[in-house]
């Protein structure tokens, strides 16, 4: 395939959700601009005469074959984005997916098995916070209850924001059925590093996701006057959450993992006063789960030490947490044999990650030139991304006989 025909397809999906002057997209689950994405996935699929689904936790499917079918082949990934995120984060896997259907097509290839293209919602949980949430809600890792309580940062519950796209909220929850129906699963996801760059390569293969977790640190202290009270008499929970970002810095250092403060919440958050509370979001990742676990234990204990010499309080939570997933199955195995690509390991999760427990699964990249995700700068070229295509579309091919 061209890389025109994909820049073509590309190029209907790319302006959606695209804001400000840094080329950054927003494109938050249940929101307009996700409804527009949607609404573009849909559109796109109807073309291909594929029959399209929601599923009860509102992620999207199109069928090429019965969907009750058994031993389904499945791609895709997801269309939300981080705040001012990248473009291919997500996108290019369903753009890809829906590209190697027609070049399956093109080819002659009778599936002997159903084929589906999905888009799972709330992949980076940049809204309500829990990444891969409605991957985590179809396999039943996360509770649906729980899921109810979700909240984004304005004060809109889950359930509404569903709701007001036409879902039942109180439909949330495991798919044990559906899963089992799935065979295969293959999510092509755009490389978020430059290990291919550096090896020359457009294309690889994962071996493995680092574990990895979220945890909400809330600090509590004394509200005040900035310019009246004396620094000795200051409980300052900013000052606390500041030291915890240095130690968190520190430690994964130390502990040769990642650690990232990437969000906070301050209030009365004014330049006058000095801060009553404090709430900072920690990103954790390493790659084994003993030394995830050590990183955040010796994190959260520094925090616990600030907080006792500034007069304050802090509560550590687990917003989410997974494990260490390895693709070893037999379809990761197939990957690497047949498309002659390299094999690596990511730090990034991945609704495969969350899938390959219940289901073989594979991943594959596509070459990113400038080492960036999450944000503007993330990149691929078009042909890159056309050989990706190719790739998959040799992939599915294979596991649908």
């Amino acid at each position: 395939m061209g890389a025109e025909r994909f820049a073509a397809l590309w190029g209907s999906l790319s302006p959606v959700g695209r804001v400000g002057d840094d080329g950054g997209y927003v494109r938050h689950s249940w929101t307009d601009t996700d409804l527009v994405c949607r609404e573009w996935f849909v559109e796109e699929a109807l073309d291909r005469d594929l029959e399209v689904e929601i599923d009860r936790n509102g992620n999207l499917w199109a069928w090429w074959g019965e969907p009750e079918g058994e031993g389904a082949v499945v791609t895709g990934s997801h269309l939300d984005s981080v705040p001012h995120g990248g473009a291919y984060d997500g996108p290019l896997g369903v753009v890809s997916g829906l590209l190697a259907i027609d070049r399956l097509r093109e080819r002659g290839v009778t599936p002997s098995r159903p084929i589906a293209v999905v888009v799972f919602t709330e992949e980076e949980g940049a809204r309500f916070g829990v990444p891969c949430l409605g991957s985590r809600l179809l396999t039943g890792a996360y509770d649906p209850a729980q899921a109810l309580r979700l909240r984004d940062r304005d004060g809109t519950w889950l359930a509404d924001a569903m709701g007001r796209a036409g879902l039942d909220p109180d439909r949330l929850g495991p798919d044990p059925e559906r899963l089992a129906r799935i065979g295969a699963f293959v999510e092509l996801h755009v490389e978020q590093g430059r290990a291919l760059d550096h090896l020359d390569a457009p294309i690889g293969v994962a071996s493995s996701i680092w574990p990895h977790g979220r945890y909400r640190f809330d600090f509590t202290g004394e509200g005040n006057h900035a310019g009246t009270t004396r620094m000795a008499d200051r409980h300052d929970p900013m000052l606390t959450l500041a030291h915890t970002v240095v130690a968190a810095d520190v430690a994964a250092r130390t502990h040769g993992a990642h650690a990232t403060v990437g969000r906070v919440d301050v209030a009365p958050n004014a330049t006058n006063a000095i801060a009553a509370r404090a709430s900072a979001w920690l990103d954790a990742r390493a790659a084994d789960t003993d030394t995830l676990q050590k990183l955040v234990d010796s994190i959260r204990q520094r925090a616990e030490e600030r907080a006792r010499h500034d007069g304050t309080r802090v509560a550590v939570a687990t917003e989410s947490l997974t494990g260490e997933v390895g693709f070893n199955g037999d379809v990761s195995r197939l990957a690497a044999l047949e498309l002659n690509a390299p094999v690596l390991p990511t730090g990034a999760g991945h609704d495969a990650g969350v899938l390959a427990g219940h289901v073989d699964t594979a991943m594959l990249f596509v070459r990113n030139p400038s080492g960036i995700s999450h944000a503007p700068q993330e990149s691929a070229s078009d042909a890159d991304c056309a050989v990706g295509v190719e790739k998959l579309t040799d992939l599915l091919a294979r596991l649908c006989q």
